[in-house]
């Protein structure tokens, strides 16, 4: 198998200790750095002449990343590549250069689910002190409504349905399998006006609720959010949570983005500072894939020579 010139992490990529001592097998010089650089300069700086990338969901790789940096040839995304208009890295110049950009699908979704499960539950029984409603209530019956059905969405909708909650959906296309599985298909603002909660599984920069969605969603409810950064208008959120007291926006550090300082004076926001995806299990799965992207494309690049 060849080898790289030079591997650079360019920030935290959750990457375990086994994975980083792998990497030096996979390259000739290896450079890790912990930490998520400030501006574009430092991301220039760190990368300099590396042909192998790698960098997280946190860190912008756009098209000025790429000019200055000309002996990219693989980026490696510790997070999972939704789709190239969502991304952090700028996949559609990266390719048209010639770039190999892949990312991990399925290492931290496990984790999102009891996320959403344990918090809701919290909520719902009062178990964490603020309780939605004046009884305690289970999810039986309860009215879910998920907005995306991919990886995450369908896991979150089976493990509802589990506990016997009644659960909808939205998705840009209707799902055969969801169906089929009983969920029910509506579109956006019949699944807001329907259901008591609302769960948004999405990729990032996908910005489905404003105002408008709001005032259909109506008080009384509660919106979970599992995607990377807010899928919302921030002052519309903002205007929600201020309208009633019994009105919950529930997120991790992953969902809240860097939009805390706008919505922390909210009392009904319930603000977890931690990535749910994140756990020994999930970063285990996580360095696995990405050194499996690695030695794929290494073998290839060895093959096609």
């Amino acid at each position: 198998m060849t080898r790289f010139k030079k591997i650079v992490a360019v920030d935290e990529t959750l990457l375990n200790e086994e994975a980083l001592q792998q990497l030096q097998k996979l390259g000739e010089e290896v450079v890790v750095y912990h930490d998520f650089p400030q501006d574009e300069h430092i991301v220039t700086e760190r990368i300099g002449d590396a042909d192998c990338l790698l960098v997280s969901f946190r860190t912008p790789i756009r098209k000025s990343v790429l000019d200055a940096c000309r002996n990219i040839q693989y980026i490696g995304m510790c997070c999972t590549l939704y789709n190239p208009e969502s991304c952090n890295v700028d996949v559609i110049e990266a390719q048209r250069r010639g770039i190999t950009v892949l990312g991990v699908k399925d290492y931290g979704d496990e984790g999102v689910v009891e996320y959403v499960i344990s918090e809701l539950v919290r909520l719902l029984h009062g178990f964490g002190g603020i309780r939605w409603r004046k009884e305690s209530t289970e999810l039986t019956r309860r009215k879910i409504g998920i907005i995306g059905m991919g990886k995450t969405g369908r896991m979150v909708a089976d493990a509802l349905k589990f506990f016997g909650a009644e659960v909808s959906y939205f998705s840009r296309h209707r799902k055969a399998d969801a169906d089929n599985a009983g969920f029910v298909y509506m579109p956006l603002d019949e699944l807001l006006d329907k259901n008591e909660i609302i769960c948004t599984c999405i990729p990032r920069n996908n910005y489905l609720l404003g105002k408008r969605e709001f005032s259909i969603l109506g008080n009384s409810k509660i919106v979970v959010n599992t995607s990377v950064g807010p899928t919302f208008d921030v002052a519309a959120m903002k205007d929600w949570l201020n309208e009633s007291p019994d009105n919950y926006y529930l997120c991790d550090a992953t969902g809240m983005g860097n939009v805390y300082e706008e919505l922390k004076s909210c009392s009904n926001l319930l603000y977890t500072p931690y990535i749910s995806g994140k756990s020994i299990q999930s970063v285990e799965r996580l360095s696995q894939k990405a050194l499996a992207n690695i030695e794929s494309y290494l073998t290839a690049s060895a093959n096609n020579k």
